[in-house]
Parts: structure tokens; C-alpha cells; sequence
């Protein structure tokens, strides 16, 4: 996106930017359910009213736009705000320009702004085919982004939005005003460093390529391996480093076992001798009985397999289980780990 800086504000982490934007802009959330797990315990610590829109497993995780158009134009006539994740946390689905087109002329009816965290958008696996929701609703989008996730810098807390294009020199004052009585700036060692990091250089761009392409890798083994176990139904994701598994087949079986929630599925799954840790639905916003769960898959020595992938770049599939076998073996065993645990559900 060819943005004017002065469209462009900057905070201590992306967190900090879409909690100020929540005090800040008028209105009811839409917020997405699953979803990542920091948006709903800010709108509650901000007394801020929201309405659940449940993701469809059917429709790939993502807002569908005339399901949306049905939902929002039940609710009160007044601005509402959007939140759309974009790659998707926790499912790794994306929206393609086509599907964020459509959202736009509903938001654009029904006078929906859209915070658009795109946090995740270098991790998408062809890049060719990310699209920003800025891009195409630049009137009426908020787009968030930082440097902990694509730079893997997360303790570098500097965040930035985008501002729509309406108003913006309204909105930006506004927002300085309040980040002036809120954090005043970010620290100056941290500034130096995003300025390098976000300068043009050959270093971090082979850098985001080579760690998109083994997220890749990661997951289409990981996922796919999961999906294969007897009972769970998983996600494949086209972003990020994580994705959803559903237990919710086995759901009669887990209560017999006494596992009535997605916590004590967790729970379940973590204890000895299986030791999987995941995310639990009920955190991603989930019904509290939905058993489902965010698994990421980089457990593994970053270093080392960023290394071991310059030196010896699959080639093929073969080369690729390879390469995970060599490099993540927590999570290749995660596998038998799980089939196990499934034996001990299903037992007497």
C-alpha cells in the first residue's frame, strides 16, 4: 500500500494501538468468534458493548458477506466496528480481495468501520495473494500491524495503524492526544530498531521469505498429520504459524471421561503422559463446551532450522518430512501423543 505517512500512527506494541482504538471509536464491536484472545478482555476492561458473529467451520472460518449483511442489519442503526483478523488467528484462514470486496459494500451500507489486524499478513504463504482490507475500504479501515510477528521481534514493542483516508488528519490528531495521556511514545532504542528493521534491505526480506516458507512446511505436515487422527478435524492454514483443531466429534466420548469444557480438554490433552499444549477455544471466544483448540507448530530451535533450511532447501515433499523430522521432533511426536490420548478417551 503506497501510504501517506501522515495516515500513519505508531504506539508500543499493536496491542496498546487496538485498545486505544477501541476507546476511541464510537459504537457497538463486531467481534468474530473464534478469535484471537486479546480483543474481548480489552472491549470488557473498556465497559464496551460487543456482538458475537460465530465463524462457520463450513464457510473456511471466514465472514461471509451476506450472512454478515443478515446479522448487522438486525442491530441497532448506528456506527458499528468491525474486527476482521486477516491472516486469521487462531484458524490461519484467508480472505481473498474478491471476499474482502463484498465485505466492503456491506460495511459501507450498513456504516461499519473495520479494524483490520493484519499483524500476521507477511507470514501468508504466497504472498501474491494477501490483500489488505485498507486497500480496498481505505475510507473505512483501521489496518494494524507491528514487528513482533514477521521480524520475530516480539519483545520490540512498536505497533502501527494505518488510518482511514477520511479524516485522518482529524483522526490522527485526536489519537496523539490521547496516546499523549496514554504511553507519550515508544522507547527511542526500540524506534532505532524498527527503523532498520522496516528500512529496505535484502537481509530481512530473504529472512521473511525463508521463515514464511518454513511455516509452511510446519504446517502442512503438522495439520495434516493431526486431521489424519481418528476423531479431530483441523484447519488448513494459508497464514501464520498455528491452526484449529476440532474435537467436537468425540464430544460424547470426552464427557464420559468427564470433560465437559474446552479448558478441561486442555487440561486432558496436557496432562501425563500426553504433555500437548494448546490454546483453549474457550479462550479464542468459543462456547465454553465447544471443544476446539489452537495448536502452533513452532516448537522447534528457530535458529538451527532457519539454518539448516539455507543450507539444504527442500526440494521435494520427501525432503520436506525430512527436514521436519530433523528439526521439530516435539512435534512429529505430538502426533503419537495424540493418537494416544485418543485411545484413552475411547477406553473403558
Amino acid at each position: 500500500m503506497d501510504v501517506d505517512p501522515e495516515r500513519i500512527v505508531v504506539g508500543p506494541g499493536t496491542k496498546d494501538i487496538i485498545n486505544t482504538l477501541f476507546g476511541i471509536l464510537k459504537g457497538d464491536v463486531i467481534l468474530p468468534s473464534p478469535s484471537w484472545i486479546g480483543y474481548r478482555p480489552q472491549i470488557h476492561l473498556l465497559n464496551k458493548h460487543f456482538h458475537t458473529y460465530f465463524l462457520k467451520p463450513q464457510h473456511g472460518y471466514k465472514i461471509q458477506p451476506d450472512r454478515f449483511e443478515e446479522f448487522v442489519s438486525k442491530l441497532h442503526v448506528q456506527q458499528h466496528v468491525l474486527v476482521l483478523n486477516n491472516p486469521h488467528n487462531p484458524t490461519g484462514a484467508l480472505y481473498a480481495k474478491q471476499e474482502l470486496e463484498k465485505l466492503a459494500d456491506v460495511c459501507r451500507k450498513y456504516n461499519v468501520l473495520v479494524l483490520s489486524d493484519e499483524i500476521y499478513a507477511l507470514d501468508t504463504y504466497d504472498f501474491s495473494q494477501f490483500t489488505s482490507m485498507g486497500s480496498v475500504y481505505p475510507e473505512g479501515t483501521f489496518v494494524t500491524n507491528g514487528l513482533s510477528k514477521d521480524r520475530s521481534a516480539g519483545g520490540y514493542r512498536l505497533g502501527s495503524c494505518i488510518l482511514p483516508i477520511t479524516s485522518s488528519e482529524k483522526l490522527a490528531s485526536d489519537y496523539k492526544k490521547i496516546a499523549a495521556r496514554v504511553y507519550t511514545n515508544v522507547s527511542t532504542p526500540t524506534q532505532y530498531a524498527a527503523v532498520k528493521a522496516y528500512e529496505p534491505n535484502e537481509e530481512i526480506e530473504d529472512y521473511i521469505s525463508i521463515t514464511r516458507q518454513i511455516h509452511k512446511i510446519m504446517r502442512m505436515y503438522l495439520s495434516d498429520e493431526w486431521n489424519s487422527v481418528d476423531g479431530i478435524t483441523t484447519t488448513k492454514p494459508e497464514g501464520a504459524f498455528y491452526f484449529f483443531a476440532d474435537f467436537n466429534s468425540m464430544s460424547a466420548l470426552l464427557k464420559k471421561k468427564g470433560v465437559y469444557t474446552s479448558n478441561k480438554l486442555a487440561e486432558s490433552l496436557l496432562s501425563c503422559p500426553f504433555h500437548i499444549a494448546v490454546v483453549t477455544g474457550d479462550a479464542c471466544m468459543l462456547e465454553p463446551d465447544n471443544y476446539g483448540a489452537r495448536i502452533a507448530f513452532v516448537d522447534y530451535d528457530g535458529k538451527k532450522t532457519f539454518e539448516d533450511y539455507k543450507n539444504n532447501k527442500p526440494q521435494n515433499r520427501s525432503d520436506e518430512l525430512e527436514f521436519v523430522k530433523r528439526n521439530a521432533p516435539l512435534m512429529v511426536r505430538s502426533v503419537d501423543s495424540l493418537r494416544e490420548w485418543i485411545k484413552y478417551i475411547k477406553s473403558n
